[in-house]
């Protein structure tokens, strides 16, 4: 296996901290000739930063590497003609739809975007249900329940904010973030791989692991994010270095 796509909260590092293993297995991997990338549903994740931060941790990163969904949702974005938007999200998300060309409006938007928004107002919420209720289409960067940061903790993810938006506005959002496929089909494309030659790693059952699944790709989970155990048949372990151990041998 010459192709890795890695998701990144839970499964190389939480908050500001690498996890257990995931220097060492990282650097023994792209030393062993394997192309790494990294696959997060973080939308506030802008490339640069995100190679930056890995790089500082001692993680073989460039920017090049870094697939999140707020450049995909750009992207789709761009695919749908939708050049004004109203989003609910980090900074990070915003200024990708910004330097994309995207006009970030409650003004006319034909699109409603919500990522991780952890200043998000109950104001932004109301305008957020009442464009959609108005025909903006419902764009979720992901459905992440949870997000998880040092010292075993979790907060709210995407997926709460996008959750208050379904229910307030009585529609359901088209999901661009794992499970979909979006992020993995991009990364095959720009390798030109099959899908059996990339491995999908993460530390979700429900996303990372069933992104891989329908993908067509092979899948690895480890234990050092969201799930605490392997299901019966499920390739895996507690750290990223048995998967190095069993890709490269000990």
């Amino acid at each position: 296996m010459r192709a890795l796509a890695l998701d990144l909260d839970g499964t190389v590092y939480r908050g500001s901290e690498a996890v257990t293993g995931a220097v060492e297995a990282l650097d023994r991997l792209f030393r062993a000739g394997c192309h790494l990338r990294y696959a997060t549903n973080n939308s506030a994740a802008q490339p640069s930063a995100v190679a930056a931060k890995l790089q500082g941790l001692g993680i073989p990163c460039e920017p090049v590497w870094v697939y999140g969904t707020g450049p995909l949702t750009a992207r789709y974005c761009a695919s749908q003609s939708h050049t004004r938007v109203f989003c609910l999200g980090e900074p990070g998300l915003k200024e990708t739809l910004s330097d994309s060309g995207i006009e970030l409006s409650d003004d006319g938007a034909s699109a409603v975007v919500v990522g991780i928004a952890r200043q998000a107002t109950y104001a932004d919420l109301a305008t957020a249900a009442r464009l959609i209720r108005a025909g903006a289409e419902f764009i979720a960067t992901n459905r992440d329940a949870t997000y998880p940061l040092e010292e075993g903790k979790l907060e709210p993810g995407a997926g709460a904010l996008v959750a208050a938006v379904e229910v307030a506005s009585g529609r359901a959002p088209v999901t661009l973030g794992k499970p979909e496929t979006g992020l993995v089909g991009w990364i095959l494309d720009d390798l030109q791989v099959r899908p059996e030659d990339l491995l999908v790693v993460g530390d979700r059952l429900d996303t990372d692991i069933e992104c891989g699944r329908r993908a067509g790709c092979p899948t690895w989970l480890t234990l050092t994010g969201v799930e605490d155990e392997l299901p019966a048949g499920q390739p895996g372990g507690a750290t990223l270095m048995e998967l190095a151990d069993s890709l490269l041998g000990r």
